[in-house]
């Protein structure tokens, strides 16, 4: 893996996304398993050491995840870049180099990115070829555990909220707002605002998990959907291997396992092309 030599994020935007998910990733972890769990099971007994277990594996995968997202570096910085510019090529202005298919300039990263997607405000980067398995599998970990803590913390806030009081419908439409403005800062509140937090988290990183899905078994990527552009599907399999490489089926598991990727990010061929040479060598 090719490491990115400046990884923290460079934009106000960024930094607020940015430190907000690593504040709030741990903050959930410690809320769910020592406040949470502990009132739902006795602790130590069998499901609340399965449920320990699974929460600690979720959040490893999240922060491993993010931290290969963020030091992965997708960019052309370092690569050899084609010397002159063929079929699908292009000339950067900014780089002042020619990049590859697939590569568009970032303005916030200043720089060209191989195969990019976007640019992530929650990791302060652009996802682009090297990283673009970890971003999906961290989306995929951040959904599984706000729908995780969201579940029981459906029980634990019925159980610590008097829902007979009409305040309780200003607690939960203005959570933050009561604790900023020392309307209510207790405990009890800090923990609906996590409850909310989690409940929005579910959904949007559940939108994000459906659009980001769609566009991998597809093969193309946001400016590739914006554009209609469908030169790079292989089909949903082949598609699959080229953002989680040729041990797809485990990759998801763990971001240290070692999935090597297809391509190298530089070197795209048309699927037409690709069929074409098909037929000639049958």
């Amino acid at each position: 893996m090719k490491i990115r030599k400046r990884f923290l994020p460079r934009t106000p935007a960024d930094c607020g996304a940015f430190f907000f998910v690593l504040f709030m990733v741990p903050s959930t972890y410690w809320f769910e398993l020592f406040i949470v769990l502990p009132a739902m099971y006795t602790p130590m007994s069998f499901w609340y050491i399965i449920h320990f277990i699974c929460g600690t594996f979720i959040m490893v995968n999240i922060t491993s995840n993010f931290l290969a997202i963020v030091l992965a570096d997708s960019s052309i910085n370092g690569e050899l870049m084609p010397s002159t510019i063929e079929p699908n090529n292009r000339f950067c202005s900014v780089c002042e180099t020619i990049a590859p298919p697939r590569s568009w300039h970032c303005d916030v990263c200043k720089t060209c990115i191989l195969k990019r997607d976007h640019h992530c405000m929650f990791t302060g980067c652009c996802i682009g070829h090297f990283n673009h398995r970890y971003f999906i599998v961290f989306v995929l970990y951040v959904f599984l555990g706000a729908l995780y803590s969201s579940y029981f913390n459906c029980f634990f806030v019925w159980n610590i909220l008097d829902f007979t009081s009409p305040l309780t419908l200003l607690k939960f439409v203005f959570p933050l707002a009561m604790i900023i403005f020392d309307l209510d800062a207790s405990e009890k509140q800090c923990y609906l605002l996590l409850f909310i937090i989690n409940l929005l988290a579910t959904v949007f990183t559940g939108a994000l998990l459906w659009f980001h899905g769609d566009l991998v078994l597809k093969g193309i990527v946001t400016y590739e959907k914006n554009h209609h552009i469908a030169d790079y599907d292989l089909g949903k399999k082949e598609n699959i291997k080229v953002v989680f490489g040729k041990r797809w089926y485990i990759a998801w598991l763990f971001p240290f396992i070692v999935s090597e990727l297809p391509h190298d990010g530089i070197k795209w061929t048309p699927n037409n092309l690709i069929r074409t040479e098909g037929i000639k060598n049958r």
